[in-house]
């Protein structure tokens, strides 16, 4: 069984952290930390996607704070160090560590789950404390209350990390939640021998907590709160760091800069930092491989599960965010925790939660490639979208047509747009136009890098195909609404598009195949779209 009192589990989890080439020094928060410890009685809860540093923080904490072994071997050549009150703080304080994802083998209970921790936090407190007297119905906290009593007022430290794992459990119902709460609450709430609580999880603890027995926590989540934001996923400096690491360590690197930001980057924080998930950025340079790490386990990656209590209303918005629009939404943080999400509002926040949105000025989108990708498999194989996944179902069949110059085939596909009850939309802007558009060149994504409103010549060109490969055509597409699909080729050929392919000045050129001009229009009297293609 682990141990929770003055482990040296942080210590060496997060001693080999410091040593692996893509490490990021992250210490700094520490010295956030620092008055709440003065203070004494503080509790705070961090609540992140996964994959955002949360445990490698908790980690550290431990490792600094806690007085199993001297840590200064780790931190002297971190950040921290540079603080005037390092030594101070450094292993000065009794920490219990408790990791609430590890659960015994043939745990299928809550009696189980949580009579193992307490009885491994007891265990760990006789051992430590061997002259106070422990009897047999006392829980963790009376035995916590007796130390503080009994040995000088001893006061201890918690770190707790993903607090919430339990809750994910199907052998958990809403009654043991309560009792979860209830724990936490005896254990942690106006107790003399806390010193400080730091706690880390997914889901906000307010939800579970309407009553007072968790209001002793500030929390801070992502896309609401400012402080603690820089420590908690990678800023674009930092990925220039490890970039360059990158470059000298990697026998032949494949990775370029601009790949990374596009994979992975996108995650809006309320300080105003956009953020790359850390985990995949580490393990695409560590791979040499741009790859779907985040998104490749774990049970919150079905999108559907999300958008099932509401696909009417939801869908629509999905081909604009498939389209990198971003849709309006008011966040309820607490949507998360609910058994069933019914509106647009709930849904969309139980997604940024998650990690699976990102949210910024009244509005959620999809942050990165990596995400978009989720989306994409999404509508390409769930038919209880409706027409958005007869579009998508369509698309390799319209990149074919494209480069064929099939446009009969092209307008046809098209026009999908108006099979059903109520058309998607009116087709007011080109931004709608877009968003079908994007969407029924889905497939296209497999064989090109699709660019929206690339500067390009003398203007902006709507969408721009950078093929992956040498044997299939460049295409440049421009969208019109009561205009013909002539007039978006002219326009293509008089403002310069295909300057795009040649790169900038001193540039290898990007592509110096064939290119396709391809206009696309839209008559709003007759409700009918008309394409054209044209070799360049």
């Amino acid at each position: 069984m682990g141990r929770y009192l003055n482990s040296s589990t942080s210590y060496v989890l997060y001693k080999g952290q410091t040593e692996q080439p893509y490490f990021v020094d992250k210490s700094q928060m520490l010295s956030e930390l620092f008055p709440f410890l003065d203070a004494g009685n503080t509790h705070i809860c961090i609540t992140r996607p996964r994959r955002f540093g949360k445990t490698v923080m908790a980690n550290m904490i431990t490792a600094f704070l806690g007085k199993k072994q001297d840590s200064d071997s780790i931190f002297q050549s971190l950040k921290i160090s540079q603080n005037n009150l390092y030594n101070k703080y450094r292993n000065q304080y009794n920490v219990i560590s408790i990791d609430f994802s590890k659960m015994p083998r043939d745990c299928d209970s809550y009696a189980d789950y949580i009579d193992r921790i307490e009885t491994n936090l007891i265990r760990d407190l006789r051992k430590e404390y061997p002259q106070i007297e422990i009897y047999e119905d006392d829980s963790a906290a009376d035995v916590l209350e007796t130390i503080f009593e009994e040995c000088d007022q001893q006061r201890f430290v918690f770190v707790l990390d993903e607090w919430d794992f339990i809750f994910h459990k199907d052998f958990i119902n809403e009654e043991n939640k309560k009792q979860y709460i209830q724990f936490l609450s005896n254990l942690l709430k106006d107790r003399p021998y806390v010193q400080m609580t730091y706690m880390t999880g997914i889901l906000p603890i307010a939800k579970y907590s309407d009553g007072s027995e968790l209001n002793m926590f500030d929390e801070y989540d992502m896309a609401c709160k400012e402080k603690y934001s820089e420590y908690f996923g990678f800023l674009d400096e930092e990925v220039d760091q490890l970039y360059d690491i990158y470059k000298k360590i990697t026998k032949n690197p494949k990775i370029l800069r601009s790949e990374l930001k596009e994979w992975y980057d996108g995650y809006r924080a309320a300080a105003g930092d956009y953020l790359y998930n850390p985990r995949s950025v580490v393990c695409a340079l560590r791979d040499n491989q741009l790859a779907n790490y985040w998104t490749s386990s774990g049970t919150y990656d079905s999108i559907f599960n999300y958008i099932k209590g509401n696909i009417a209303d939801v869908r629509n918005d999905l081909v604009l965010m498939v389209a990198g629009e971003h849709v309006p939404a008011k966040m309820q943080q607490y949507a998360a925790t609910a058994n069933a999400l019914h509106t647009k509002d709930q849904i969309y926040s139980a997604m940024v939660v998650y990690g699976l949105l990102t949210y910024e000025n009244g509005k959620v989108f999809i942050p990165n490639k990596e995400l978009m990708d989720k989306f994409d498999e999404l509508l390409l194989s769930n038919q209880q979208l409706g027409y958005v996944y007869r579009l998508a179902r369509e698309s390799q069949r319209m990149l074919q047509a494209t480069i064929h110059g099939d446009t009969d085939t092209m307008e046809e596909i098209l026009e999908y747009v108006h099979d059903t009850e109520v058309p998607i939309y009116s087709y007011n802007s080109e931004v709608e136009l877009s968003a079908i558009v994007n969407l029924v060149y889905l497939s296209a994504r497999d064989e090109y890098r699709v660019e929206r409103e690339d500067k390009a010549g003398k203007g902006f060109v709507d969408f721009i195909f950078y093929p992956k490969r040498n044997n299939i055509p460049g295409i440049i597409l421009e969208l019109k609404i009561d205009h013909t699909p002539q007039k978006a080729i002219e326009q293509i050929k008089e403002k310069n598009y295909q300057l795009r392919f040649q790169g900038k000045i001193g540039e290898i050129p990007v592509y110096e195949g064939s290119i396709l001009a391809v206009g696309i229009s839209y008559d709003k009297k007759t409700k009918k779209h008309s394409c054209e293609v044209e070799m360049l």
